[in-house]
Order: C-alpha cells, then sequence, then structure tokens
C-alpha cells in the first residue's frame, strides 16, 4: 500500500487534488491519502468552502502558513512541512500548481530525497 500525501494551499491546487484524493480513497487497498493543507490561502471560509465543494476530505495536517512575501511563505512551509515528511514518511508526495506551497513542498522532498 502506498501512501501519499497531497499538498494543497492555494484556490487552484484544491480543484486539482480532489479527483486524485477521490480515486485513492476508492483504491483503498493500494493507497492511503493524507491531505497536507498549508494555509497559503488562509481565508477560512474559502478553505472550507472548497473542501465542502469539491468534496475533499478534512486535511490531515493543516500548516496554517497564512501571508507573508515570497519569501518567507516559502521558508514557512519548508519549514513547517519538513517534519510533517519526516513524520509520516510517504512513498509519494502529490505537489501541484505553481504556487509557493508546491516550490516550497517539492524542494523539501528532494532534499530528503
Amino acid at each position: 500500500m502506498l501512501k501519499v500525501i497531497n499538498v494543497v494551499g492555494a484556490r487552484p491546487n484544491f480543484m486539482k487534488v480532489a479527483p486524485i484524493v477521490e480515486a485513492m480513497k476508492r483504491r483503498e487497498e493500494q493507497f492511503t491519502p493524507l491531505v497536507v493543507h498549508t494555509g497559503q490561502h488562509y481565508d477560512s471560509m474559502m478553505s472550507e468552502a472548497f473542501f465542502r465543494d469539491l468534496n475533499l476530505p478534512e486535511p490531515d495536517v493543516y500548516l496554517g502558513v497564512g501571508s507573508g512575501t515570497h519569501a518567507a511563505q516559502t521558508a514557512a512551509v519548508m519549514e513547517q512541512f519538513e517534519p510533517v515528511v519526516m513524520r509520516e514518511k510517504p512513498d509519494w508526495v502529490l505537489v501541484v500548481g505553481d504556487v509557493n506551497s508546491t516550490l516550497a513542498c517539492a524542494l523539501v522532498c528532494t532534499k530528503l530525497g
């Protein structure tokens, strides 16, 4: 069974990840999907609406990084995401899109190997 961390952080990510997580849930003998929400888009009403409307499960991990400069936000995601990856030891990490969370989480995974 493959443990897969699916990262969401901004509006476009929710729409891209939702059908993938749903497909993984239908194949529970093959996948254990985890959802990590970085909180890059930090409006709680907006995030809740996306999870509800796209039928995404509540995030397994919420990093809550909020706003900031590109550098500060990217660094905050990296600092908070690294211990999640080290603790969960996923087989795969899926990052989508081109937002700060995407770059930050991809860098963490690359550096951790």
